[in-house]
């Protein structure tokens, strides 16, 4: 019966981040090997490897900040929208405020007119009784 480490208890002993994937990169190659026509695809070098993994991490860059772009549009997006809504909604609530302002302006043009009607008339009602 065959027993992993994981089965045994014992712990596993620390493997460095490059030597995964010079691990990985090997099993990989073993699988071309065994499983890919011969001339269909090329082994890389450990150089070509490391040239490529290089290249992958600026793609990475670029990615990344492509990805930061999108988020940074979407994001400006948003806030244009709210800032529109916002705006619509002041003005609506600017109309109902000067609605109310030109009522207000009339109704106390009205009182105006009451008020001088009043005085007239008292004035009469005094000159009267003198």
């Amino acid at each position: 019966m065959h027993r992993t480490p994981r089965d045994s208890g014992s712990r596993s002993i620390p493997i460095p981040e490059d030597r995964k994937l010079y691990v990985v990169d090997s099993i990989n190659d073993l699988h071309r090997l065994n499983f890919c026509p011969e001339g269909s695809q090329h082994l890389l070098t450990p150089e070509e490897k490391t040239l490529e993994a290089s290249t992958r991490s600026g793609d990475g860059r670029s990615r990344l900040l492509f990805l930061g772009l999108v988020l940074a549009l979407m994001v400006s997006l948003v806030l244009v929208a709210l800032v529109t809504f916002l705006i619509i909604q002041t003005g609506s609530k600017m109309d109902n405020v000067s609605r109310r302002l030109a009522a207000e302006g009339r109704d106390i043009e009205e009182l105006k007119k009451l008020n001088r009607m009043i005085v007239k008339r008292l004035n009469q009602l005094e000159s009267a009784q003198n």
